[in-house]
């Protein structure tokens, strides 16, 4: 499979096999509402065979970052269907990842009294609030009986996605979030049907995704994952138990029929990576690594070696709106500013130049 053929993703045909990664800019201002500049920033990276948006909360107790953009007011929603209109006149096709924080948030950040999370373990570190940096405090153990709420949070995010014009939107259980959170068993604690055996650990994520899949159409919905990413103190040491977990995920949404499957691992080749992509059955989006920028020999053999459908590409695509041209001619690259990544405005975010000559 070549990098630049088309792919079918459930209802979505790609023009290549190029996926803008979601990243996280912080350019959404503290309405959480998508301005000019994010119109700009998607519109010049429509020639990826699809855009991922950074992740978007789907509460506002949900909100991870300053300035993370939300999919709950109205205003929010008009500020994404500009977006949408932009990629789509330039011929592009673009999702929504939808992302509860959890604990991977603040009181200064979400204005709800505490963050919350499978179990009332607080993360070992800080993060940055609109009132400068401050330690993770300790969540609060949803109750059994607000899981449904969490559930219907996604499902009316989802639907106020595609009512912003969305071609789909992809359900975040990965990077150390809630859905994450729920799966990994140090940051999940719970004695109940949530907890304890893989089974159980993954039950949200499996009924969440069923429920947007339901709202949506399954060929609108995508499923991101990491395992063994180990990030946000979401460990997932035991590779027998994280095996036997994301299995349980894998199994329990198999039969939806969805559009694809995003895993992120440092060995897309591996056992644990190709075993889930074969119990899936279905499309399988494969990102190299968080840690590690993708290359162009990396996604090459991702499609040639056929460990997945699709890849799923960061920082080049961040600095180089151009990026489906530049690595189809064998073209330089502009490198990416580390420092303008969490910044205001336009600079390292819409002045990255394309490819000239």
């Amino acid at each position: 499979m070549s990098l630049f053929s088309p792919v079918t993703l459930g209802d979505l045909t790609l023009p290549n096999r190029l996926v803008m990664a979601p990243l996280t800019r912080s350019r959404s201002g503290r309405d959480g509402v998508p301005g000019d500049d994010v119109v700009e920033y998607y519109r010049q990276r429509a020639s990826m065979g699809m855009l991922t948006t950074e992740g978007t909360y789907p509460s506002f107790a949900g909100q991870g970052f300053v300035r993370q953009p939300g999919l709950v007011t109205d205003a929010q929603i008009a500020g994404w269907r500009r977006v949408t209109d932009a990629v789509h006149a330039e011929g592009g096709l673009i999702i929504a990842q939808i992302m509860h924080a959890g604990r991977v948030s603040h009181s200064d950040i979400t204005g709800a009294p505490t963050t919350v999370a499978p179990s009332a373990i607080a993360i070992d570190g800080a993060t940055h609030t609109y009132d400068g940096k401050a330690p993770y405090q300790v969540p609060k153990a949803l109750a059994a009986d607000e899981l449904p709420g969490i559930v219907d949070e996604f499902v009316r995010a989802a639907r106020n996605a595609i009512a912003a014009g969305f071609d789909g939107v992809e359900v975040h259980g990965a990077n150390g979030y809630l859905l994450h959170q729920f799966l990994a068993p140090a940051a999940n604690h719970r004695t109940d049907a949530y907890g304890g055996s893989p089974e159980n650990r993954a039950r949200l994520t499996v009924e969440t995704t069923a429920a947007v899949a339901q709202a949506i159409g399954a060929g609108k919905t995508w499923l991101r994952i990491s395992p063994q990413h180990n990030i946000e103190d979401a460990l997932e040491t035991d590779p027998a138990d994280a095996l036997a977990t994301y299995l349980a995920v894998v199994d329990g949404i198999v039969a939806l029929g969805l559009a694809g499957l995003s895993v992120l691992h440092t060995e897309p080749s591996g056992e644990l990576v190709q075993t889930l992509r074969t119990r899936f059955g279905g499309p399988v989006l494969v990102n190299t690594g968080f840690n590690a920028v993708t290359t162009l020999a990396d996604a090459r053999a991702v499609t040639g070696n056929g460990w997945g459908d699709a890849v799923v590409v960061g920082r080049p695509v961040l600095a180089n709106p151009d990026l489906v041209r530049r690595w189809s001619e064998g073209l330089p690259l502009n490198e990416a500013d580390q420092t303008t990544f969490y910044t205001e405005g336009h600079k390292g975010y819409t002045d990255y130049p394309f490819w000239q000559r």
